[in-house]
């Protein structure tokens, strides 16, 4: 692949308007004294799972050599966490530092949802303008849109939207790819929606009832391109059937084959215009860094991946979405060497949750697994409890100031990203914000590489909490297995203890005979129930 060209003196001339001040608050210190605030991109997958990734020992059945290049020059995580198995709540948590089990309705957002991280809260793009940041959000969003659910004005401005959270710049999908509606949002509003010329493609939503003469994947099987395992047969969309119903849209749907050409693009144009709008300030010293919030879709169901990719992986859709995900990594990369800029930008890149395998849809994902492992040598997956569920693939790389080709072992936790970020930027956190989010710096920029967190807490319809080689997990009246997607839950009457040391699969419950550790750990759970984790 080629690196994209950039004129920088014609995106400089149309950046100069989004040019601003830069925040006086100081940053991290160099040996002159000035601040030092590098461009920060977050790369967040969707349900890519730890054995998912090449570099994490998965050499023999994927290739990634994008993501394997990232680890090559800077820290791979060997015990990083998302704070819960399933996406919004990960989100959630990244977003805001605070645990999303603390606060209702942060479970798995409908598509019709209002927003879950609301102009209450205060969020991480919001820290990030304040240290003089840029900001900008693109690609899968999925905690809510507007302030009233099934509300939402999809044929005019979506607000309050993203801006008002903390973005600058927003181009997301509405909610996620199995969910209507399956339009892009730019700044609020749906893009490529012509209702002055077609006022028939007017948007309407549903998630009780489907509208008249709409056929759906349930009556019109035949319809489909892509058939259901379970659930995924309401609105049909591009011949795949979604999660609740729509109708209208016209030209603004997307095309499932080209979200990941679509929402790239739109990352790679706004670190282009960034660098463009730095070149034009740097004459006055009013430069701003940048931070780009960039949420792939892959590896999430429905998996349509670009023809480029089909067929290459020889596991079917899945693996052939991982191949793309690898490309939108590398097309990131690209861009940031090709702009000189990558040496002082700061690059993580991590999973909403662990993985799943059949989620919805029969692309033959099960079937064609052959001997690759998505979850590693953990239990579990996405939805539960068990290792699989929140042990997720992490990598930071900073060429500027982490060391390359480390592996780190350090317990670390992405509701840590918000107070580390703070910490590297130089702001302080008022009382209340990021409540569970620690200063983690030193095991993010990896000069820790063998502590880390004092305990990793999960969430998966119950807690759990790890400290060095030992796991908790609380007991819940939930069921043990999910069989729809044939992932162990890790639900239990009884409390559970695992050596995660000596039984990383989690197979050897040790509670009876530990209950003292159970009695310590589970007091240490509660502890944190009733208090911010930060404190």
């Amino acid at each position: 692949m080629t690196d994209r060209k950039l004129n920088l003196s014609l995106l400089a001339s149309l950046a100069l308007c989004t040019a601003g001040a830069q925040a006086a608050s100081p940053g991290q210190k160099t040996k002159k004294g000035t601040p030092e605030k590098p461009n920060v991109v977050i790369i967040l997958a969707d349900d890519l799972g730890f054995g998912d990734i090449a570099c994490n020992g998965s050499f023999n059945t994927i290739s990634t050599p994008n993501v394997d290049r990232l680890a090559a020059q800077g820290v791979r995580f060997a015990n990083a966490h998302a704070t819960a198995a399933t996406s919004t709540p990960a989100r959630y948590s990244i977003l805001t530092g605070e645990y999303a089990w603390r606060q209702p309705g942060t479970g798995i957002a409908p598509g019709d949802a209002a927003m879950i991280v609301t102009p209450q809260h205060r969020t991480l793009p919001e820290m990030m303008q304040r240290a003089g940041y840029a900001t900008a959000a693109v690609g899968k969003w999925h905690l809510g849109l507007g302030d009233k659910a099934g509300q939402q004005d999809w044929n005019g401005a979506v607000t309050p939207g993203l801006k008002d959270i903390g973005f600058d710049y927003s181009y997301i999908m509405a909610a996620t790819a199995d969910r209507v509606p399956c339009v892009y949002i730019e700044n609020g509003k749906v893009v490529g929606l012509d209702l002055e010329n077609h006022p028939e493609d007017s948007i309407r939503v549903s998630y009780s009832e489907p509208f008249p003469g709409e056929p759906t994947g349930r009556k019109n099987p035949e319809l489909l391109k892509m058939k259901a395992s379970h659930g995924h047969d309401m609105a049909i969309v591009n011949g795949i059937g979604r999660i609740g119903y729509m109708t209208g849209g016209g030209d603004a749907l997307w095309v499932d084959e080209n979200i990941a050409d679509t929402i790239t693009d739109r990352a790679v144009r706004f670190i282009e215009r960034s660098v463009a709008a730095q070149q034009a300030a740097k004459e006055t010293g009013t430069e701003k860094p940048f931070f780009l919030y960039f949420c792939t879709n892959d590896i999430h169901v429905p998996r349509s991946p670009h023809e480029r990719f089909v067929g290459k992986s020889g596991m079917g859709p899945r693996g052939d979405a991982i191949l793309q995900f690898d490309w939108s990594v590398g097309r990131v990369l690209d861009a940031l060497d090709s702009l000189g800029i990558a040496d002082n930008t700061l690059v993580i890149l991590s999973s909403d949750n662990g993985p799943v395998v059949d989620d919805g849809y029969q692309d033959r994902a099960v079937e064609l697994l052959g001997d690759h492992k998505p979850w590693g040598k953990f239990r579990g997956g996405k939805y539960s409890i068990f290792e699989a569920g929140t042990r997720v693939p992490a990598i930071a790389r900073w060429p500027k100031r982490i060391p390359a080709g480390k592996v780190s072992d350090a317990a670390a936790s992405q509701v840590d990203w918000f107070a580390s970020l703070a910490a590297l930027t130089g702001q302080a956190l008022s009382e209340g914000e990021a409540p569970d989010s620690r200063d983690q710096l030193d095991v993010w920029l990896g000069k820790d590489r063998k502590k880390g967190r004092a305990h990793i807490v999960e969430n998966a319809g119950t807690l759990s909490i790890t400290v060095d080689d030992w796991k908790y997990i609380a007991p819940s009246g939930g069921a043990a297995k999910d069989r729809n997607v044939n992932i162990e839950l890790g639900n239990s009457k009884e409390p559970q203890l695992y050596n995660l040391v000596e039984d990383m699969g989690e197979r050897n419950n040790l509670a009876a005979r530990y209950p003292e550790k159970v009695a310590e750990l589970s007091a240490l759970l509660e502890q944190v129930r009733e208090t911010a984790d930060r404190q």
